[in-house]
């Protein structure tokens, strides 16, 4: 089969697409790749040598765009969708593949009006407005958060999996912030760090390049020994490494937490899209897995109190969320329903 993999704009929605192709390419698949000049689409495939074929068109999102902005975003769309169905044709794609963003509107539409079977995987768990709109004509929706058809284990890299173990108490506690840190959290864990250090608990702090030399000082001048990083590719050893998670609650991190059975304390971002970081972390808190508070005052008190309880069962009932090889039966559904058709 030939597929196009589309969508994108953060790395959320890349690393989706990311592990799809590859599990296509491992399945003796051909791959495309079509995205924007815009957001990250280029700074991560822009050298690919995984995908046949990478196309960055020029596009823009949307979303929060008025009067002229918005009509200038849309008519690169239309314009966009024009050149993805011929991208399209040439390939000759056997289906479409939309990790959604603003990306991956052109292909999408594209695979649509040239009658291209269409696939769509929504990484949270409030769907986007893109996925939303074109759901209903999708062969196929993907969604870790859904129960049914719809459901499938997300996509998360098998390191994840290789050290994944039952937590049974706090020794060590991960902060993570992502890649562009998160000052909020940064603060808590420096205004936590004294209690925590008073009571042998090990400190890994992902704090954002931006906020780096500023965290490393205050750790200095508090006399504590912690792991400090602005930017690392060894999360996945961190994360081995720790007990518990402060963190983030998008798709991401928070599915690479489950895989790895790290119980997570999670504070959403509270200007994230239709606050999906929120509902994210409400499919751990509805099956007791974890924890999820807003951000505002008293944090600390719940944290404390999430550090001394009982982590075991939480560690042990993320192990039933998720399974290995999630990319892997996606593209397995792709071909037995192109193949249907």
């Amino acid at each position: 089969m030939n597929i196009v993999f589309t969508g994108g704009g953060t790395g959320g929605h890349l690393v989706i697409a990311l592990a799809l192709a590859e599990a296509a390419k491992a399945r003796g698949h051909h791959v495309m790749f079509i995205g924007s000049m815009s957001g990250q689409d280029h700074q991560w495939f822009g050298e690919s040598t995984l995908f046949e074929e990478t196309h960055f068109l020029d596009t823009t999102g949307v979303v929060n765009k008025k009067g002229f902005a918005k009509a200038g975003a849309l008519w690169k769309i239309l314009k966009a969708v024009k050149i993805s169905k011929n991208l399209i044709k040439s390939f000759k794609a056997d289906a479409v593949v939309s990790v959604g963003g603003f990306s991956a509107a052109p292909a999408a539409l594209a695979a649509l009006i040239s009658k291209t079977p269409l696939y769509i995987h929504e990484q949270n768990a409030i769907t986007g407005k893109l996925n939303k709109l074109l759901r209903p004509y999708a062969k196929g929706f993907f969604s870790s958060y859904e129960e049914g058809k719809s459901k499938c284990d997300y996509p998360v890299s098998d390191r994840y999996f290789a050290n994944a173990r039952d937590r049974t108490e706090v020794k060590t506690v991960i902060f993570l912030g992502g890649s562009q840190g998160a000052k909020f959290i940064n603060d808590l864990a420096l205004k936590i760090a004294p209690w925590m250090h008073d009571g042998m608990i090990n400190i890994i702090h992902q704090c954002g390049v931006k906020e780096e030399d500023r965290v490393k000082a205050a750790y200095r001048e508090l006399g504590i020994d912690a792991q400090v990083y602005g930017f690392t590719t060894k999360i996945a050893e961190l994360i081995e490494q720790s007990d518990l998670a402060v963190s983030r609650s998008g798709a991401s991190t928070l599915w690479e937490l489950c895989a790895a059975r790290v119980p997570a304390f999670y504070i959403p971002f509270p200007y994230a899209a239709a606050d999906h970081q929120f509902h994210n972390a409400q499919y751990i808190l509805k099956n007791d897995c974890g924890w999820c508070e807003r951000q505002d005052e008293g944090l600390m008190a719940k944290l404390q109190k999430a550090i001394r309880s009982d982590i075991a069962p939480k560690s042990q009932r993320l192990s039933e969320l998720i399974q290995p090889n999630g990319a892997m039966h996606i593209i397995k559904k792709i071909e037995e329903r192109t193949i249907s058709l």
